[in-house]
């Protein structure tokens, strides 16, 4: 062996025990592949957006969240990420979204914090994606705001709510937008809240832990008798914690529907094929029988990592997530390889 062949291999050696004791610090689960998470269940407070939804939040009794949204930035959200190794985040306006009883007020926000996020996302390239807010119920403003964010700011899709006063998106007054996303087979997106008839209806319980996500499942149901599904195939729906209580009832759902005359039109191929369509995030809902009633009713293809990030934060909902028992195929696919497909813009 001649001087300068053994002195390249002493050198790869220790470079190799190097590398190998840079690695053994890490954590096990960053052994086997570098994070490549996508957040898809992840909200932003832009300057314009803080007084409505802080004078919002005060009628509506939930103070208590004020402090999260006064205290956020980006820069916090940017080290929350990396911390967590969360390669991007799909930013979305959450409760109440932009409608706060004005036609001219409600596009002026959408406009103003889709501008915002855009402009995240093109600072902040590869970590940011964008579901824009749109000015629901307003049908003819949400069109027009449709086009600008999907074809100006490019954003990765639209974020509306589960409920729109009393009336949820299965009613026909919402055709045309489900006819102008089926048309750009866009992603849309649903965040859910409390609808008028039911905020605080028991003492000591926030709206929050029971009526959001009822309110995610009414909006699934009215969507699915209201043939939303059925007639508008191309649009790739994402539907907030794990489809709310879509997973458990849906038996029931198909037994209690037997008898509808339309069922055929609505749900061609039968209710839980339908349902099997559709995307679920995992937003503070990575609990083992959570996830259990969700990976029986969809495959792992349908979910996707959200966190609620600044609500809940992406640590809190790692710790839970981590223990769901999910092959590696399934949590590649469900924090990252899910995102891709559907946006590819976020392939990470």
């Amino acid at each position: 062996m001649t001087h300068d062949h053994a002195a390249g291999s002493r050198r790869q050696f220790l470079a190799s025990l190097a590398a190998f004791g840079a690695a053994s610090a890490l954590p096990a689960n960053a052994l086997a592949e570098t994070p490549r998470r996508v957040d898809v269940h992840h909200h932003f407070f832009p300057p314009a957006y803080r007084t409505p939804l802080a004078e919002w939040a005060k009628r509506e009794g939930m103070g208590g969240l004020l402090p999260v949204q006064r205290d956020w930035t980006i820069e916090s959200d940017l080290a929350e990420m990396d911390r967590t190794g969360t390669a991007a985040a799909v930013l979305s306006i959450s409760t109440p979204g932009v409608w706060f009883g004005d036609v001219e007020g409600a596009r002026l926000m959408a406009r103003q914090c889709n501008e915002y996020g855009a402009d995240m996302a093109r600072t902040h390239k590869s970590r940011y994606g964008l579901f824009a807010a749109v000015p629901m119920p307003d049908v003819d403003g949400t069109l027009a705001e449709i086009a600008y964010a999907l074809d100006t700011l490019k954003a990765d899709g639209i974020g509306m709510m589960t409920s729109y006063g009393d009336v949820w998106p299965g009613d026909q007054r919402f055709a045309a937008v489900f006819e102008e996303l089926n048309r750009r087979k866009a992603v849309a997106y649903f965040h859910p809240l409390a609808p008028n008839c039911c905020g605080n209806l028991i003492p000591g319980v926030p709206a929050a832990m029971l009526e959001y996500p009822q309110d995610t499942s009414r909006a699934v149901v009215s969507m699915l008798f209201g043939g939303v599904f059925a007639r508008y195939p191309d649009i790739r729906f994402l539907f907030s914690h794990a489809g709310a209580s879509i997973p458990v009832l849906a038996g029931r759902i198909t037994n209690a529907s037997k008898g509808r005359k339309d069922l055929a039109e609505v749900a061609p191929g039968g209710i839980d094929a339908m349902l099997r369509k559709l995307h679920y995030d995992t937003a503070n809902s990575a609990f083992k029988p959570t996830m259990a009633a969700l990976l029986s009713l969809v495959p792992a293809s349908q979910v996707l990592f959200g966190s609620d990030y600044p609500y809940y934060s992406i640590a809190d909902n790692l710790a839970t997530f981590d223990n769901l028992g999910l092959t590696p195929a399934q949590r590649r696919a469900i924090e990252h390889g899910n995102a891709a497909r559907l946006m590819p813009r976020l392939k990470v």
